[in-house]
């Protein structure tokens, strides 16, 4: 059964960091991309992140760029994503998602978590 698993979030002030966790099993992680996403209250859903399954390619969606940086340890069956400088717009709730190929250009996602929040505020 293929399921992954957010774990990292929190309440945090702004400028600080989190490090947000994607565990993964049911599934050989090394041969898919994963995509971070997040969805604030009132928002769309959106993509924040993606790494390939050989880590060559890494996305990020432009408000993120130079803040946020994304790894993944294939061993360890687990993504990250490390969040610093963080805003009060990052605010949502961030979920992984496993998409249906090795590469991030493939946008279809077919698993996702359950999602973990993230709040900024001081």
């Amino acid at each position: 059964q293929v399921q992954l698993v957010e774990s990292g979030g929190g309440l945090v002030q702004p400028g600080g960091s989190l490090r947000l966790s994607c565990a993964a099993s049911g599934f050989t992680l090394a041969n898919y991309a994963i995509g971070w996403f997040r969805q604030a209250p009132g928002k769309e859903r959106e993509g924040v992140s993606c790494i390939s399954s050989s880590r060559i390619t890494t996305y990020f969606e432009d408000s993120v760029k130079g803040r946020f940086t994304i790894s993944r340890d294939n061993a360890k069956n687990t993504v990250y994503l490390q969040m610093n400088s963080l805003k009060p717009e990052d605010t949502a709730v961030y979920y992984c998602a496993r998409r249906t190929k090795y590469y991030c250009s493939e946008k279809e996602s077919d698993y996702w978590g359950q999602g973990t929040q993230v709040t900024v505020s001081s």
